[in-house]
This record gives structure tokens, C-alpha cells and sequence, in this order.
């Protein structure tokens, strides 16, 4: 994989949203075509041969990516939400933040036992909506969950590896440090 592109194209955006932190924009990945396409290729290389049939996209980014993924590695593509932007029944899980407390739904037939269930959102820093995901998806009992992040943040305080425990299996494209 072409790191040097990735981190090339990765905006930093300085005191958002808030004096302090630093701000990974994915967005101009995104733009980029070359960017898509490397992250998709090794995308596909990990998971080519581990039988998706589902991938889960964690609002909203977590969509982008996700998507195309899912048309590549042939798998169906679900969407976890804020509540109330799903039409039909759903299933929740809820997840504490800085301020307060989130809460994340999925369809409750979107999942079954018989899939094996990729989440995908593009960054991983506390972990606090990951985990809730991945929460949310093991509530359906699926034969094996994994998990992706495009970056994962490695800074003071930011634990989200460590915060979803050792059993989640969990791969990154870019690993970020102090």
C-alpha cells in the first residue's frame, strides 16, 4: 500500500473542533481517485477471503468507503444510524462521549446469524461509537465480526484499541502517533 500517498492527501485541520485538537480530515482523501483506489485495493486485499457478507458503515463516513467495499467484495451494505433516520424497526446501542451520551441503530433484519459482518467508519480515536457498533452487530449473532478503520489515532489519551479489547479483530490503513 502507498502510505506516503495517503498521508500525503490527509488534511490536518488545527484547533476543530475545538483549540487543541487536530482535526484528521478524510475528505481529501475522498477527492482524491488515486486515494480511493489505493485504500480500496488493500481493502479488498485483506478481506477478499474471509466470506463479508455484510458490511457495516458507521455514520456518516463510515459510508463512503463502506459502500464501494461492499460492491467490490460482493457483500450487502448496512447502514448504522442516528436514531430516527431509519424507516423501520431497529435495533440501538448507545455509547458515552465527551459531552454526553450517543446512540447508533441499525434495521433489526439487516443482519443474520448466517453473515459474516465488516464495520467499517473511517477513524478510530476513543472508540467509544466502535464499540457500540460492534456491540450492536454481535447482538445479531453473526458467525464473525471484523472491524475496519482507514486511521486510527495512537495519541495521549485516544485508547480505542485498547477500549475494544483484545478479542475484536481490527485493522487499520494508517496508524497515527503523537
Amino acid at each position: 500500500m502507498n502510505t506516503e500517498l495517503l498521508l500525503q492527501n490527509l488534511r490536518n485541520v488545527p484547533d476543530f473542533p475545538k483549540p487543541g485538537i487536530h482535526f484528521k480530515d478524510v475528505s481529501t482523501l475522498y477527492k482524491n481517485v488515486a486515494c480511493i483506489r489505493e485504500m480500496l485495493d488493500e481493502l479488498v486485499r485483506i478481506y477478499a477471503d474471509k466470506g463479508i457478507t455484510k458490511i457495516v458503515g458507521i455514520e456518516s463516513r463510515g459510508f463512503v468507503i463502506g459502500a464501494m467495499l461492499a460492491d467490490r467484495l460482493g457483500a450487502g451494505f448496512v447502514m448504522a444510524r442516528k436514531p430516527g433516520k431509519l424507516p423501520a424497526e431497529t435495533r440501538q446501542a448507545s455509547y458515552q462521549k465527551e459531552y454526553g451520551v450517543d446512540t447508533i441503530e441499525i434495521h433489526a433484519d439487516a443482519i443474520s446469524t448466517d453473515d459474516v459482518v465488516l464495520i467499517h467508519d473511517d477513524l478510530l480515536a476513543t472508540g467509544g461509537s466502535m464499540k457500540a457498533a460492534y456491540d450492536l452487530v454481535e447482538s445479531f449473532r453473526p458467525k464473525q465480526t471484523y472491524i475496519n478503520c482507514l486511521i486510527e489515532l495512537r495519541m495521549e489519551g485516544l485508547k480505542g484499541r485498547e477500549f475494544l479489547g483484545p478479542e475484536v479483530d481490527l485493522t487499520t490503513l494508517l496508524t497515527l502517533f503523537d
